[in-house]
């Protein structure tokens, strides 16, 4: 069955997924903390690194395996608000971003597509969330479509009831202020069954799973 996926969603023990505000200098809003346990070599397999293999690095490798299109909010492709400013900005990923598929970009403000020779592709939409999950459905050709954040736009897609399956990677710090990810979701439990299992990273992986999705 195709699903729509969020994986290697970290956040803090107060409920924190992301910093206040996203600038050039600091992409996740002040928030870095977040990432300090993150083995971001294995997102396309454990096999391209001859370090042990943990738990933490098997549950990041599930970010790329069958999927086929990404949905992101604009703050996760770049600092900007507003028109966009005619800088050159491509995103934060230079000239091979990790996605190798479509990535759909919610914004407001529709541009121009852009097209890197790995295969990644950022087409920037202005739709609702079923309506843009239809078209990355439609372009992930039978492959999982990830919700791939931020905070904010999982909250969305879940508010919404479109998610199938969840990866929370919860780290023991407190941030005390940012984006939170819970709000707005009182009684999620009751739409999935939960499973967790917590490492010597100190971090604890949650993965909620759909009920009764056909």
């Amino acid at each position: 069955m195709v699903q729509t996926r969020v994986h290697n969603l970290f956040v803090s023990s107060d409920g924190y997924a992301a910093g206040d505000h996203v600038t050039l200098e600091e992409p996740i809003g002040g928030a870095g903390a977040l990432f300090g346990k993150f083995d971001g070599r294995v997102i396309h397999g454990i096999h391209r690194i001859k370090d042990p293999v943990t738990v933490d690095r098997a549950m990041f490798s599930m970010w790329g395996q069958g999927i086929g299109a990404e949905i992101m909010g604009r703050r996760k492709f770049g600092p900007q608000s507003g028109e966009w400013p005619d800088d050159g900005w491509e995103g934060w990923w230079g000239d091979e971003p990790p996605f190798l598929t479509p990535v759909f970009i919610l914004t407001h403000f529709p541009r121009k597509t852009l097209e890197f020779a790995n295969g990644t592709s950022f087409h920037f939409v202005d739709a609702s969330p079923e309506k843009v999950l239809r078209l990355a459905q439609d372009a992930a050709g039978g492959l999982d479509v990830r919700i791939g954040g931020g905070p904010s736009t999982v909250s969305e897609f879940l508010q919404a009831d479109l998610i199938d399956f969840l990866h929370v990677a919860i780290v023991p710090i407190v941030l005390g202020s940012g984006v939170r990810i819970w709000d707005h979701l009182a009684g999620l439990e009751d739409r999935f069954s939960v499973e967790s299992i917590s490492t010597s990273s100190g971090l604890t992986h949650q993965l909620w799973n759909r009920i009764g999705r056909d």
